[in-house]
């Protein structure tokens, strides 16, 4: 897909600005004044140990046109002490103090409704940004202009060993620049979630009106909504983002009964997709294929569930699955048709009996792909 003429992304984001801008603009970041390429919302909650090394690796990139919205959640350790510490000698860094704590998609609406610049990137306090990843992102924003751009991350491992994306094949480019939407290539929607691996045009999320949900599992609505309204979506296959896995602690790293919240927000954007059908309703089996495959995924995590909560869970997969399953839908081949068969059936014990084998391919899987990865 061609790119749009210097003149009509001129306009465009002349348009966007609008209201949506006016108070992020009050207080554009840069020391120059002017206002910045990339708003960077981070929201701040405990991470008092890793805050520091966070902002270091994005305060010290050659890339500067950039301000870092950093929200602390109410924090009970240090992390706000610290925001202000870097703000007083960076002026980039804009922390926002909250009263009292209302979680991380709160966090993010705060930082997005203060932010000045033309895309917005979330990136969360307790991961690192990859050396010279703003450079690559800037580039590649010139280059493709596009509404949403999916970035190459790496999941940072305790060990300190980085592993890659096992979907980063989804991220490269046939050609510099390439734009499309999500009917061309709706392969991408199996990417992660997250919103920190979206690099996003700041107009275009406020035009949607899209905000984060309360709780957990708060980006899956968000980000399905993006892929099925974006007319330019872009890849960049560099790995920008360092993901670390199994912080103790985290929202996403403690068994809680927040995960059933996974089904109320596939539940929202299946509700958009039918009330849509015209527009959105290609999209459904592989919004379905996407949502089961993230049901199983949370059901087999080590520290996603309580022991006492894994029958329920397992139900309200079954439930899911049967309720939304478009007609048209076949089943995977191997292992995860397998799998999708037995959640159909609700066929609990049966399923925790072939669980171990799904965890040796996954293993040999990563053994596979493993390779070194600069952290860096």
């Amino acid at each position: 897909m061609a790119q749009a003429p210097r003149q009509a992304r001129q306009a465009r984001q002349a348009s966007e600005t609008g209201a949506a801008g006016a108070a992020g603009a009050a207080g554009a970041a840069g020391a120059s004044g002017a206002a910045p390429r990339i708003s960077i919302v981070m929201p701040v909650f405990g991470v008092q140990d890793e805050l520091r090394a966070c902002l270091d690796s994005v305060l010290t990139q050659s890339f500067t046109e950039i301000e870092v919205i950093a929200v602390d959640d109410h924090s009970r350790d240090r992390s706000g002490e610290i925001l202000d510490e870097y703000a007083a000698r960076d002026p980039r860094v804009r922390p926002i103090h909250l009263d009292r704590g209302g979680g991380p998609g709160r966090a993010r609406n705060t930082g997005l409704d203060r932010a000045s610049g033309d895309y917005v990137w979330f990136v969360d306090a307790d991961d690192l940004l990859a050396g010279e990843s703003l450079a690559a992102i800037g580039a590649q924003l010139a280059r493709a202009d596009p509404d949403v751009l999916l970035i190459g991350f790496a999941r940072l491992q305790p060990s300190g060993a980085a592993e890659p994306n096992a979907w980063r094949r989804l991220l490269r480019e046939q050609e510099p620049g390439q734009v499309f939407t999500l009917a061309e290539r709706p392969e991408v929607i199996r990417l992660t979630m997250t919103s920190w691996s979206k690099v996003i045009r700041r107009g275009f999320l406020t035009g949607l009106g899209l905000r984060f949900e309360p709780g957990i599992h708060e980006d899956v609505p968000l980000t399905c909504l993006l892929l099925l309204n974006a007319k330019r979506i872009a890849t960049l296959e560099t790995v920008c983002y360092l993901y670390r896995e199994r912080r103790p602690g985290t929202l996403t790293n403690t068994p809680s009964d927040n995960n059933f919240q996974i089904f109320a927000r596939y539940e929202q954007v299946f509700g958009v997709i039918d009330a849509h059908r015209a527009e959105f309703g290609q999209f459904r089996r592989v919004v379905f294929d996407r949502a089961i495959w993230h049901y199983t995924t949370v059901f087999e995590a080590p520290r996603a569930l309580p022991r006492s909560s894994r029958r329920a869970f397992f139900h309200l997969m079954s439930e899911h699955l049967t309720r939304f399953r478009p007609a048209s839908y076949v089943y995977p081949p191997g292992l995860r048709g397998l799998k999708y068969r037995l959640v159909e059936r609700d066929a609990y014990r049966v399923y925790l009996a072939i669980w171990p084998l799904n965890r040796a391919r996954v293993a040999a899987a990563k053994l596979l792909r493993r390779r070194p990865t600069a952290a860096s």
